[in-house]
């Protein structure tokens, strides 16, 4: 889905059963679903400083698109699916991982204090293990889509299934695609950590590319994807399936596998992520409380 430029066309939106959603929002209902993708722009240093009090933490990515999401509502059942940077930066948080060793790290990381010697001691890349936020709220409809403190948690389960990357290239028409980028760091000009959640939505279901990508310059990359695929029931569930797949490899062990160690040939995630080796994989398929839902 990357770089794609997409042409909505209202016919193709109404053929399929759906509809843009109202009130200016972005994205459309279909099938039982509302998806609706919110892009604003970065933490104000009031939001920033509530964030550190909430998460206890003065280390954040440059960039943080805080009151950007993208959200996925099953009406009938309440479930709730939804993307965002807060909820990443707890997986970060929470996982802990031990800092990236870079040479010069301590020289260029600490833009605030760029005349003194401080200790990397956190994990200063922002890697979460974030695969999206859930709730279940059996009110939804009552409380206008919003998810309540009473809803209860999603369930996924293991499965064995895998999601059809084939049938996914067919040509079909697409109905929404947005991109939402949750937070970014350049890491001082010496690599990128990003975090981003793409959707694309046709007649026949919807599509979920949540991706974070690391590069740190002559040292590490890390690419950590979460894929979701709806497929629309016809008088039945529809079936979702989730997959996450993460990849990690040193620049120094794909110069001994003979590819090329310079920055150029790493832009794009899309294009050398089977370089890297797969590290973790995982498909669940969301498990649907049939006593509450009613399609």
């Amino acid at each position: 889905m990357a770089g794609m430029e997409v042409e909505i066309d209202e016919t193709d939106i109404k053929a399929a059963g759906g509809a843009a959603l109202s009130d200016g929002r972005r994205g459309l209902r279909i099938h039982g679903w509302e998806i609706e993708t919110s892009k604003r722009s970065i933490l104000t240093s009031p939001e920033l400083q509530l964030w550190e009090e909430k998460l206890k933490t003065t280390h954040f990515p440059e960039m943080i698109f805080g009151n950007s999401s993208l959200i996925l509502k099953h009406l009938a059942s309440g479930t709730k699916i939804h993307f965002n940077a807060f909820d990443a930066l707890i997986g970060w948080k929470q996982e802990a991982l031990p800092p990236v060793e870079v040479p010069a790290a301590a020289k260029w990381k600490f833009r605030s204090q760029p005349f003194q010697q401080v200790i990397l001691d956190y994990d200063y890349t922002f890697t979460t293990p974030y695969c999206g936020s859930e709730k279940v709220d059996t009110n939804s409809e009552k409380a206008g889509g919003d998810i309540l403190d009473g809803g209860s948690s999603v369930c996924w389960e293991d499965c064995e299934e895998k999601i059809d990357m084939v049938a996914l290239a067919s040509k079909e028409p697409i109905l929404f695609y947005d991109e939402v980028v949750l937070y970014e760091d350049e890491l001082a000009d010496n690599g990128v950590s990003l975090l981003t959640a793409k959707v694309r939505v046709m007649p026949s279901g919807w599509f979920v590319l949540l991706r974070f990508w690391l590069r740190v310059d002559g040292v590490l990359m890390r690419l950590r994807d979460t894929r979701l695929h709806c497929v629309f029931g016809e008088n039945s569930f529809p079936v979702v399936l989730r997959e996450s797949c993460w990849r990690e490899c040193t620049f120094s062990a794909l110069a001994a596998k003979g590819y090329p160690v310079d920055v150029a040939s790493y832009n794009d995630p899309s294009i050398i992520s089977e370089r890297l080796p797969i590290i973790k994989h995982k498909t669940q398929k969301l498990i649907f409380n049939t006593k509450t839902t009613n399609l």
